[in-house]
């Protein structure tokens, strides 16, 4: 049951970027089109829920060996490392999205969302299965409010907004009222 509820909490309640506000430079930066978010979003998925079970290991070996101190470092280069994983792989598959992502995909290595989930799952002492539940539902979240976000921004290109509503502006009230909006699955769950 504790997985689930963190699985859902980390979604819609704990939601990276729209309750936690980490990870807004990809959010803002990719989120443009309904693909590129997409994109994004799956190679968030992937890189936060894999990269969030090999930490959990390493972090278990690096406490009993007396050496936690290294734990932001061991964190960041196995994030680094499935960061380009998937760098490589969007190259040879999707050279279109690859191009489109740009700067954002290998700044995934530093995305305060990723490196926070795994310090996060280290620091509430999650057992294996809660740490990739928490993560992959922290991923799904991450995506799910880069999609929406997209789409959103994406509809308002349509419409003769006045000039102050325009570009940046739009984005960041829109992403205040997304915001505001997911504020409502609050108190819905005690984590």
């Amino acid at each position: 049951m504790k997985v689930f509820l963190l699985f859902f909490a980390a979604i819609f309640i704990n939601n990276f970027i729209l309750a936690r506000f980490l990870g807004i430079c990809p959010f803002l930066g990719v989120s443009k089109k309904l693909e590129t978010a997409l994109g994004m979003g799956l190679a968030v998925i992937f890189v936060m829920t894999v990269s969030s079970a090999i930490a959990w290991t390493l972090d278990r070996l690096l406490i009993s060996l007396g050496l936690d101190f290294l734990r932001t470092i061991v964190f960041i280069v196995v994030i680094a490392t499935f960061v380009q994983f998937v760098e490589l792989f969007l190259k040879k598959t999707n050279p279109g999205l690859y191009e489109a992502l740009g700067i954002f995909l290998p700044l995934i290595t530093t995305n305060c969302a990723i490196l926070g989930v795994v310090i996060l799952n280290s620091m509430m002492k999650l057992g294996f299965l809660e740490a990739v539940f928490h993560a992959l539902g922290s991923s799904l979240g991450f995506t799910m409010a880069l999609v929406i976000f997209a789409g959103v921004r994406e509809k308002l290109e349509m419409y003769d907004l006045p000039e102050p509503f325009r570009g940046t502006a739009g984005a960041l009230i829109t992403a205040g009222l997304l915001s505001m909006a997911f504020m409502g699955f609050q108190g819905m769950v005690k984590i």
